[in-house]
């Protein structure tokens, strides 16, 4: 049985201080974060300096994620090949990020990109050793009108998994993602589990008196997270 490791999101422009105040306090595990850019951020030099705040402890990064737009945009694409590649620089065993999308058109829309984009993605993870996940979360989109991800739901996993097969390729699973869809997160993972490579928590609640009375469309607010 593997064992489960704790850990905590650390943005990755401000990864150098904010480290320095959770060393030392039972995280074992570190997720450098940056969302649509690196904001400047050398990631070899990142690499260098990470290593020497974690020397001597026990703990360590396992993963980059870099939540960005690859089907759209080359450049997100350019910076997410980048971070597969330096990902063993910080020792990371995942690299974590968006599945893209044509922003503002429906999820079926981008399954052709997807499959060409995220192929070849995958390989390279694979050829680095890293496992690539996909991060669930709706991004504000729906499933007419997506924004820059369309992996979050369970009616496209069927066909991005289909797409590509890789055994290094998963998802980066989220269950509030899944709760604020009013999806069953624990029907889902009896379903999805194995396809799971990396697991982000956070507390949500669903306030089903809100559902009852003033539904989804965003008149009334029913979910927090």
């Amino acid at each position: 049985m593997k064992q489960i490791k704790i850990g905590t999101c650390v943005p990755g422009p401000v990864a150098e201080e904010w480290l320095k105040g959770f060393v030392g306090k039972g995280f074992e595990t570190f997720s450098l974060n940056f969302h649509m850019s690196l904001e400047g951020t050398d990631l070899d030099k990142l690499a260098l300096t990470t290593d020497k705040l974690l020397a001597g402890t026990d703990s360590k990064i396992t993963t980059l994620g870099y939540y960005c737009n690859p089907i759209q945009y080359a450049e997100h694409r350019k910076t997410l090949e980048k971070v597969i590649c330096t990902a063993e620089k910080f020792g990371a065993t995942h690299v974590s990020t968006f599945a893209g999308a044509w922003e503002g058109k429906p999820v079926e829309s981008a399954y052709e990109e997807f499959g060409k984009v995220f192929r070849e993605l995958a390989d390279l993870a694979e050829e680095k050793g890293v496992k690539l996940g996909i991060e669930n979360c709706l991004m504000d989109g729906t499933w007419e009108h997506a924004t820059c991800n369309i992996g979050f739901n369970p009616k496209a996993w069927e066909v991005m998994f289909e797409e590509v097969k890789n055994d290094n390729f998963g998802l980066e699973w989220e269950p509030t993602h899944q709760m604020v869809q009013l999806i069953d997160p624990v029907a889902e993972l009896r379903k999805w589990c194995k396809k799971i490579v990396h697991v982000h928590g956070k507390d949500a609640t669903i306030d089903w008196d809100a559902v009852r009375h003033g539904g989804i469309s965003g008149a009334v607010p029913f979910v927090w997270h």
